[in-house]
């Protein structure tokens, strides 16, 4: 009887995991992969128990064994460690989110390169050729804390009808919660998560006007506008996680937003916020239309996340004299 190879013993040792293997008992290699990546302690342990496996994808040092997850990564996704890896699979997907795999979630997700990361994201014309970095949640902690411990607010200014005033105090209620509107001019994703210990959950509606991504060089916006679509996607899920933690519970968010992210934005509104309702509406910004090589866009889009099944919007009767209809044609504009 031939010996059992170091690929089939690996395969047999992860096939004892029922979290890496399909109802059929195939290995479900996406799922092993998405383990590593997370440094998860049963992953680690199993592969522990075997002294052939653990010299390859194991370093020791000064008596503790340290997991070297590229090397144990880079051998599973070769072609060589599966043969017909995608028929054997049955086009299965092993993708972790939320702790569930795809499979068991029985919904669509939204999944792109950095999600488990954070991006500060330049915030002015100055920045916008920087090197984005994205921090891991897991392999960058400190760095996350201390982007989001918070900071100490300057150069406070009070604006009245009388003028620009020094500030000397800030009005407050009896609990100590600020009680003054607040202009805050910073990168928005630090302010937040500098307002949430005195803000979390008292908000009533937020309204983000996020970077569009438009797939020009042009920047209109004083943004860092030159993301990819993956570090956009990551930009606004850091943005919209931290905005969840400050509304209230009958709290509204709206986000505005065009055609370029329409789409994507709206399934990462779902993931972000299952508990609530999501509608778009259109709105008309500008009736001559912005000329594309098709069509002409005459509006854009806005998201209203809100409280499901509470009325929130009021009530506007529409007369039929404000109703215009024009049939589909090309104005040539």
């Amino acid at each position: 009887m031939p010996k059992e190879t170091f690929n089939e013993k690996l395969i047999a040792r992860l096939k004892t995991h029922s979290d890496f293997i399909d109802e059929s008992g195939e290995l479900l290699p996406a799922a092993v992969k998405d383990r590593a990546w997370h440094l998860d302690h049963n992953l680690i342990k199993l592969l522990l128990t075997d002294e052939d496996i653990k010299s390859i994808f194991f370093d020791e040092i000064e008596g503790h064994w340290v997991f070297n997850h590229n090397t144990f990564i880079d051998y599973i996704t070769t072609k060589n460690f599966l043969a017909n890896s995608y028929t054997q699979f049955r086009n299965k997907i092993g993708l972790n989110i939320d702790g569930k795999f795809l499979r068991e979630r029985g919904e669509v997700s939204l999944v792109w390169p950095y999600k488990d990361c954070v991006l500060e994201g330049g915030q002015t014309k100055e920045e916008e050729k920087r090197k984005e970095i994205f921090f891991n949640e897991i392999l960058a902690h400190d760095e996350i804390n201390q982007m989001f411990d918070p900071k100490v607010l300057t150069n406070w200014k009070r604006h009245t009808v009388s003028g620009e005033q020094d500030v000397i105090d800030i009005q407050r209620d009896e609990n100590g919660t600020i009680r003054e509107n607040l202009i805050i001019k910073g990168n928005n994703l630090i302010a937040l998560h500098t307002l949430k210990q005195q803000f979390r959950g008292q908000v009533k509606l937020i309204y983000i006007d996020p970077p569009y991504n438009p797939d020009s060089p042009s920047n209109t916006f004083m943004y860092n506008n030159n993301f990819k679509r993956s570090s956009w996607l990551t930009f606004m899920k850091n943005r919209l996680d931290i905005a969840k933690e400050l509304l209230r519970n009958d709290g509204s968010i709206i986000v505005a937003i065009d055609e370029n992210e329409q789409n994507y934005l709206g399934v990462l509104l779902d993931e972000v916020f299952p508990e609530r309702e999501k509608h778009c509406i259109t709105i008309i910004h500008n009736p001559r239309g912005v000329q594309g090589t098709n069509f002409s866009y005459i509006h854009e889009y806005a998201f209203f996340v809100i409280p499901k099944g509470k009325k929130i919007i009021g009530d506007t009767k529409i007369y039929a004299e404000e109703i215009t209809w024009n049939n589909l044609r090309n104005l040539g504009g």
